[in-house]
């Protein structure tokens, strides 16, 4: 497989089935943000965490290339002519999302109760986890906005919604794990 085509060089991209759009397409935004978020958590999968956190991390990344799958097709191309569905992949379904609460579930059996929000940082692995949030956020409300313009799978937005509170969650496990300190948020009076 060659890695450059030279098709993007007047600065158009191909979705899935074959549409050509402008690289700067609200589409190609949100599956691109889906990707550069895939990117942030496999940095947090390169730092020193558990093997089970780094297993779930993995199963997310995978998660999140069928979401940049399911993205990537507009709903034009979704199905053949012949009525039989073009999207021969996976597709986010609501035991992803079950999963990221489950784990949410069980980290926050061995955290403290939160009484504050919480200032990002203490470790670099925590704050790896909030620039990835962040972006999850980002890529949440890009998906928004396309879902205003074309039709998108509802599980998306669904899914980025929870990612985003697992990857906040994720960061104060890792606060502990990391002997790290968690600073409360706690607004100066003016």
């Amino acid at each position: 497989m060659k890695i450059y085509t030279k098709t993007g060089d007047k600065g158009k991209t191909s979705l899935f089935g074959g549409t050509r759009v402008p690289k700067y397409h609200l589409r190609i935004e949100s599956y691109g943000t889906v990707d550069e978020l895939n990117s942030y958590i496999g940095l947090i999968r390169d730092q020193k965490i558990d093997e089970y956190t780094s297993h779930v991390l993995i199963k997310i990344q995978n998660e999140l290339f069928t979401l940049g799958a399911m993205l990537a097709t507009p709903p034009e191309k979704k199905v053949l002519k012949s009525g039989k569905e073009r999207l021969n992949i996976n597709k986010i379904d609501i035991k992803s999302i079950e999963l990221l609460e489950v784990e949410m579930d069980n980290m926050n059996e061995n955290l403290p109760p939160m009484t504050n929000f919480v200032l990002p940082g203490g470790h670099t692995t925590v704050s790896f986890c909030h620039i990835a949030r962040c972006i999850c956020r980002r890529a949440e409300r890009l998906v928004t906005q396309l879902n205003e313009e074309s039709t998108i799978d509802e599980l998306i937005v669904v899914y980025l919604n929870r990612l985003s509170d697992y990857l906040f969650v994720l960061a104060r496990k890792l606060t502990i794990d990391n002997n790290a300190q968690e600073i409360p948020w706690i607004p100066e009076k003016l």
